[in-house]
């Protein structure tokens, strides 16, 4: 029991002295996952290096690497300063594009891990050349790809699904997915309103051309074959499935190999600092389930909950243990099939709300940027921004997502 305490108040440390210091939150979590791992719990150094996230490093270098070429090499500066003058006089439409693309992208199959990857470096370089806050196009984007990753064809939502499935919850597959977009919908615009986005509309088209212009020349043949390669991980991710990871990372060796950027350059633009950052928090919070941490905070859940107060602490609770932990690998398989039980434990109340309750809260929070989709949009961000700032807002907007939730799920579920 005490290791298990020991191991929360590890990550809390590491979170607030990340809030707080010039510390890479990454190294002091890597370095506390080692102590506790080993010394208290008796692990291996490999035992505990298990449980460093290969398939989010993988994702977050190959995508990095492929659109630090595309910046590079003036692809993506030419091709934002196209599409903000596409939108015709308001800075304000852009974001909103961007959430509708997220939604549409996540819907059809990848999920919100791809549609981030695939969406955050080219919005947060049409938000740095139109005047947009980064946090503000992150949170657009962002809640547009996270609005569809309950779809029946998403990764996340064929999970939460399956699950709910398999407890006697099955058949409401479009209703879950829907209450999910609502709720993703409602903290985006939300967001868009409460950090200026309507002052966006008064910005003219031609201030907005102005800033993209200095790289909106034409595209020539090596600005042509780097877009033909991010159409085809686009294609290969949503349309075959294809990891966007190692799909990133072959498109970036060959255009390596053809010669279209200079990788030397581009591997030193990549963000490596974020890379280490949510690589080494991860780690920890493997190192806080097996002290059984996570078992320690979620246990006295029933006993504080009563009829009309078990949705809200469901939501705020999966929430909590999701800014810091996977969705889809972690909280819906861990948590879900506890619904019926915790629902005739209260009180015979339904199930099912308390089950959409866990879902919107567990996804509502992962923009935070120690979830993967908020750790992409901080790798995206624009050359020149703080990093560190940037960090602590979307830590900060992801752990406020916590209370939304419960309030949103009062509202809708009762």
């Amino acid at each position: 029991m005490s290791v298990a305490w020991i191991s929360i108040g590890a990550l809390v440390l590491a979170v607030g002295l990340s809030c707080t210091t010039a510390i890479n939150v990454g190294v002091l979590a890597l370095t506390m996952a080692w102590l506790i791992g080993v010394f208290l719990l008796g692990m291996s150094v490999d035992a505990v290096l298990e449980g460093f996230p290969t398939m989010l490093f993988v994702t977050l270098v190959g995508v990095t690497l492929l659109f630090s070429i595309a910046e590079c090499n003036g692809t993506l500066g030419r091709v934002t300063g196209r599409a903000v003058r596409s939108c015709r006089g308001h800075a304000g439409l852009l974001p909103i594009m961007f959430f509708g693309l997220g939604l549409i992208i996540s819907s059809i199959g990848p999920g919100a891990t791809p549609a981030s990857a695939l969406l955050a470096p080219p919005s947060m370089a049409v938000a740095a050349r139109a005047g947009i806050s980064p946090l503000l196009m992150a949170i657009m984007t962002g809640n547009g790809a996270l609005a569809g990753t309950l779809s029946p064809f998403a990764p996340t939502g064929i999970v939460a699904h399956g699950v709910m499935q398999r407890i006697g919850l099955g058949g409401v597959e479009w209703q879950t997915y829907a209450y999910n977009a609502l709720a993703h919908a409602l903290v985006g615009f939300g967001g868009f309103v409460l950090l200026g986005g309507l002052r966006l509309f008064k910005k003219s088209a031609r201030g907005v051309q102005r800033e993209a212009e200095p790289e909106s020349g034409t595209l020539d043949a090596t600005h042509w074959t780097t877009l033909a390669g991010i159409a085809v991980l686009i294609v290969g991710v949503a349309g075959f499935g294809l990891h966007v990871g190692m799909t990133a990372l072959a498109i970036a060796a060959l255009l390596t190999l053809g010669r279209a950027a200079d990788e030397t350059k581009a591997i030193k633009a990549m963000p490596w600092g974020v890379i280490i950052m949510v690589t080494g928090v991860t780690v920890l919070v493997s190192i806080l389930e097996k002290a059984e941490g996570m078992e320690l905070f979620t246990s006295g859940l029933a006993s504080i909950a009563g009829p009309w107060t078990l949705a809200p602490i469901v939501a705020f609770g999966t929430g909590v243990i999701s800014v810091y932990s996977s969705t889809s690998g972690v909280v819906l398989p861990a948590f879900l099939p506890t619904v019926p039980d915790l629902a005739a434990r209260v009180g015979g109340i339904d199930p099912l709300p308390i089950a959409w309750s866990m879902n919107i809260g567990a996804s509502l929070v992962d923009l935070s940027s120690l979830s993967t989709v908020g750790a992409l949009f901080l790798a995206a961000a624009p050359a020149g921004s703080d990093a560190r700032s940037m960090f602590n807002a979307l830590l900060i907007w992801g752990l406020s997502m916590t209370v939304v939730a419960a309030v949103l799920c009062l509202v809708l579920f009762q």
